[in-house]
Order: structure tokens, then sequence, then C-alpha cells
């Protein structure tokens, strides 16, 4: 079974959402471990989700971008897709996942059954993929009030310096020196900004986490993890 963090605030019946952690082995398909090992914690993964009546893993070859894909029925199996940051479906027995080591999982829920999950680091946040992921929920009749989102482990302000050019694009005012930024902040205020008032957030630091739970990218990990909502089978 791999270890992970459950995301408790969006667990209504029938919704699972959780995050994989270093206990769990990396996920990550672009590592330097052998393949086979890598592939046996994803077939362990779904495996998991079968035991839940979730036989449907979307996934995708992440390219820090502002695309999310819709998932519906009429397929099986663990698809992967390329040039895609984030997954919504409406379909029980449905799993998406995204990948990540400092970058934001950000989980949306609805009552309604819609979910989605995205990965947000800066270029991500800046192109407003959250806004993006709300905007297919509404098509799909969930309205943005309704959503619960939550802002999953990331590094924190105090471990991710960056540069001025970053900090223009996230806050769309120049800024001409280095600073701190925790992406989480900007997302919150984005969710804040469409309407959403169920936003809730990890207090993870993957970087500095002093149990040292999650792979960090800036921490000098070539691990992923992964964060993973499902919808289970009717």
């Amino acid at each position: 079974m791999l270890d992970h963090a459950t995301v408790e605030p969006l667990l209504g019946e029938g919704v699972f959402a959780w995050t994989t952690t270093r206990a769990s082995g990396s996920l990550g398909l672009a590592g330097d471990e052998p393949i086979g090992t890598v592939y046996a914690r994803w077939e362990t993964l779904q495996e998991e989700l079968a035991e839940r009546g979730i036989f449907r893993l979307a996934t995708a070859h992440q390219v820090h971008g502002a695309s999310v894909a819709r998932h519906d029925s009429g397929w099986t199996g663990w698809l992967r897709q390329r040039g895609v940051d984030g997954h919504v479906t409406t379909t029980p027995g449905t799993a998406l996942a995204v990948t990540i080591a400092d970058c934001t999982p950000v989980f949306i829920a609805h009552p309604a059954g819609a979910v989605a999950v995205l990965h947000a680091g800066w270029r991500g946040a800046a192109a407003h993929i959250l806004s993006v992921g709300l905007d297919l929920l509404e098509e799909l009749g969930a309205g943005v009030s309704g959503c619960r989102v939550h802002l999953g482990p990331a590094i924190c302000a105090a471990c991710y310096e960056v540069g001025p050019e970053v900090l223009t694009a996230l806050h769309r005012t120049a800024h001409h020196a280095p600073g701190y930024v925790d992406v989480r902040d900007v997302l919150e205020e984005q969710a804040a900004e469409r309407g959403v008032s169920q936003v809730s957030r990890s207090a993870s630091c993957t970087r500095c986490d002093p149990a040292r739970r999650y792979f960090s990218h800036r921490g000098g990990d070539a691990g992923r993890q992964l964060g993973i909502i499902a919808v289970q089978s009717s």
C-alpha cells in the first residue's frame, strides 16, 4: 500500500483525495530509478483504486501550463496525455492525478460529484490554471460558489526565493528585486476572487518539513509524489 496524506476537507461521500509521500517511493517517470521499480508503484496505485471501484486513472506529461483536460466515460485503464496540467471529471469510477515536488497540488470538489486536480507552480498560477479548472467545472454544472478547494503540500515562502520576473508575473505589478513567495497564497487569492468560499490548505512545506515527508525539487530530490482525487463508482 502506498503511504499517503489524506485531504480531509474534501472528503464527501464517494470522493477521495490524497497526496502520496516519500515513504511510497517516487512516482516520477523521468527519474533515474529502474523503470520497472517505478511502474510497480503505479501498479500498486491502480490496484488500490480498483479496490474502491475506480478503474480509470488520468495523468499527463506536465508542462507548467494552464491546459485542463475533461475525462468522461468510455475508457478504462491508465491514461497518460501530453501537455496537460490539470484534470476534471464528473464520471464515477475515475481518478485524476498530478505529479508534484514543490509545486502546489490543487484539489477541487463539488457536492454534485464533480472533481478536479491541478498542478500549479508559479507559471501555472500566473496563467490562472485555477480559473481554467473552475470554468470547466462550471460548464459541467458545478457552480463555483459550491466548490471546495484544498491547496496541498508545496514549498513555503521561506524556502522559495524567486526573481523579480516571477513576482511580476504572479502579482501583476512590477517588481525589480528578488523576493519570496508561497504560490498557495496567490492561489488562495485567486480562489477568493472567483467566489470560492471554502478554501483550505496544507501546513506542510515540501522542502523544510522536519520529517522530510515529501520530495522537494529545490531540496535536491529527483523523486516525485502524486496529488490524487477520485470519485468512487456509484
